[in-house]
């Protein structure tokens, strides 16, 4: 509710993009010093995670897709073209600064990602055991004490409320261009949004089952968008006179295969588990 509340109050702001800019690097900074410091803490065997990520004992299909739709999935590979885009960042000369924001965003995310893990393991490692209401909660809390359990607070409202921000500054903005009512008034579509999904939350509740629930789904449909950017990349009418680098589609389009297959067997196998 208190999230719900202050994204509400940066889009009540005139200049709702640019607080929504400098909210989200504060955030982000907090997230990453936080995670660093509780992985540091932790204690965790780094040389057998390394050796692991190249040659796993088992391959988790949910596990990857969960990660990969958290990281670049969903809403979020459209959320900072958007606000690139409002920002008047567009045309083939900004593409170094488009590619250079890209970058630095899914690197900070991935970071992020490799941190939690590494706290994960350090805390296992030492035969501790997580508490099945609350993982991530515990890894905190059971490597850095109350401290670490009030640092994990921090981080999960840094990361909660650049989602609400985030996720429904893109879903309106898809919007606004269909009707001129919207445009206008884009602001207070938002804030709609966002009082709507906070009551939703309200009801369903389970938030760790729903956290990885939507996780998954953003994996799920990361090859679709893929795919549609990569046809989109080769459309004159859209990208004018830009020309789309031929490798970066063949990555793109392995990129799509193994996400489709993965989102595919996650699907058919594993997803129903997860409320069973």
């Amino acid at each position: 509710m208190i999230s719900a509340a202050i994204a509400i109050g940066i889009f009540l702001i005139k200049e709702a993009g640019k607080a929504m800019d400098k909210f989200a690097q504060v955030a982000g900074f907090l997230m990453i010093f936080v995670t660093v410091y509780i992985a540091i803490t932790s204690n965790p065997p780094v040389g057998e995670a390394v050796i692991k990520t190249f040659a796993p004992d088992t391959i988790d299909m949910m596990a990857i897709i969960t990660l990969v739709g958290g990281t670049v999935g969903g809403y979020i590979t459209f959320s900072g073209g958007h606000r690139l885009i409002d920002a008047g960042v567009t045309g083939i000369e900004a593409l170094p600064q488009i590619s250079r924001s890209s970058i630095i965003g899914v690197t900070a995310t991935g970071i992020m990602r490799v941190f939690l893990f590494l706290a994960t393991l350090g805390v296992l490692s030492a035969g501790m055991t997580l508490d099945p209401a609350n993982p991530p909660a515990s890894v905190f809390k059971l490597a850095a004490g109350d401290l670490g359990y009030k640092f994990f607070g921090v981080v999960m409202w840094a990361a909660a409320i650049t989602s609400v921000i985030g996720a429904a500054y893109t879903s309106v903005s898809f919007l606004r261009s269909f009707s001129p009512v919207i445009e206008k008034n884009y602001r207070w579509f938002i804030i709609a949004f966002i009082i709507f999904s906070t009551m939703v939350f309200a009801v369903v509740g389970q938030p760790v089952k729903i956290l990885v629930l939507v996780g998954t789904l953003n994996g799920l449909i990361l090859p679709i968008t893929l795919g549609v950017m990569l046809v989109a990349a080769y459309n004159k009418k859209i990208v004018g006179e830009y020309k789309h680098p031929v490798w970066m589609a063949v990555f793109g389009a392995i990129v799509v295969v193994m996400t489709a297959y993965m989102g595919y067997i996650t699907l058919t196998t594993q997803l129903g588990k997860l409320f069973a």
